[in-house]
């Protein structure tokens, strides 16, 4: 039987550092009730090291909700995954997938492309320590190898070390001359290529990442037989349009018949909340710009808010307000 998180899997939101802290989960969870979510990135070294377990937190209201570690130690890593599982997360998820400066320089992340034994060493021992489901996120390759030859055999060898779930973006990684936002854009897609690994791997949960923009396409790919589909910065930059159909569309549950507005209306309890405990109106209002994206009075929308990062309840209220004002003109 499949667990919560699994089922939840059909759409999630990718992890994405910087973006999808505890603020933009809430939000996002306002407009979808079953789409799984993703911390940050967490590094194991924070976790075991630097004694941060406070970057675990999470409101109950985000659930389904997965961690996703980085690292490439694999004792750490178990002691990081037992730490997640106490807190309540479900699935843990290995970053072997991020290409950016920082995980290089760690040695982690896409950087264990390369590494496919260490991989398995790391997962393996996160499975023996933690009664969450251990899952990875990688790319279809790094650098010049060549991915039709290197993701089978690496998803072969996560299957032995059972691994049951995979994301794959859909992009290489070049770990040498791009930035993590031309990773992002520069390497052409492949979602072919992942395709053909779900027929390659009928046993394997495989879920797709990587250029996907629209509710459309996501189902696209769940009809050609994927059993996930992961989206990214579209759901940040157009969430509306990402996840108010989500639950109907997506996990066949009855349309709540949410609108913007209404989940505008929903945070407003959590933005009090925050800013009663000394919080900042931006920390939570930046991950909502695009709430309104497309529609009437999105730019004042945008505008009132950017402009009112230390204001107060009085400030989100007037942007709301003038919102509802211009789409009624």
């Amino acid at each position: 039987m499949k667990s919560n998180v699994e089922l939840a899997s059909r759409l999630s939101v990718a992890p994405m550092m910087d973006w999808t802290d505890r603020h933009c989960r809430y939000f996002h969870r306002q407009l979808s009730g079953r789409t799984l979510l993703y911390t940050e990135m967490v590094t194991s070294a924070a976790l075991i090291r630097g004694g941060a377990r406070h970057l675990l937190a999470y409101d109950p209201a985000e659930q389904p909700l997965a961690l996703q570690l980085g690292g490439s130690d694999a004792a750490e890593l178990a002691q990081a995954a037992r730490i997640g599982a106490e807190e309540g997360y479900a699935e843990v998820n290995l970053n072997v997938g991020c290409p950016s400066d920082r995980v290089q320089s760690g040695c982690f992340g896409a950087m264990l492309m390369r590494e496919p034994e260490r991989v398995v060493d790391c997962v393996s021992e996160m499975s023996a320590a933690s009664h969450a489901e251990i899952t990875v996120k990688c790319r279809i390759g790094v650098d010049d190898q060549i991915p039709e030859e290197v993701l089978p055999r690496f998803l072969d060898m996560l299957r032995s070390a059972g691994v049951r779930r995979v994301i794959i973006h859909a992009r290489k990684a070049w770990l040498q001359g791009l930035s993590p936002k031309e990773n992002r854009e520069v390497p052409p897609l492949d979602h072919g290529l992942v395709l053909a690994m779900k027929r390659a791997f009928p046993d394997l949960s495989i879920c797709i990442n990587g250029g996907i923009e629209t509710l459309d396409q996501a189902m696209d790919f769940l009809r050609e037989g994927l059993d996930g589909v992961m989206v990214g910065r579209a759901a940040y930059h157009h969430p509306a349009a990402i996840l108010l159909g989500a639950d109907r569309r997506i996990h066949g549950l009855a349309d709540r018949d949410i609108t913007p507005t209404d989940a505008a209306l929903a945070m407003r309890p959590y933005i009090a909340r925050h800013l009663s405990q000394g919080g900042r109106l931006g920390a939570v209002t930046r991950h909502m710009l695009g709430l309104f994206s497309g529609r009437p009075g999105a730019r004042a929308w945008r505008r009132a808010l950017s402009e009112a990062p230390n204001g107060g309840l009085a400030e989100y209220d007037n942007a709301l307000q003038s919102l509802v004002h211009r789409a009624a003109a």
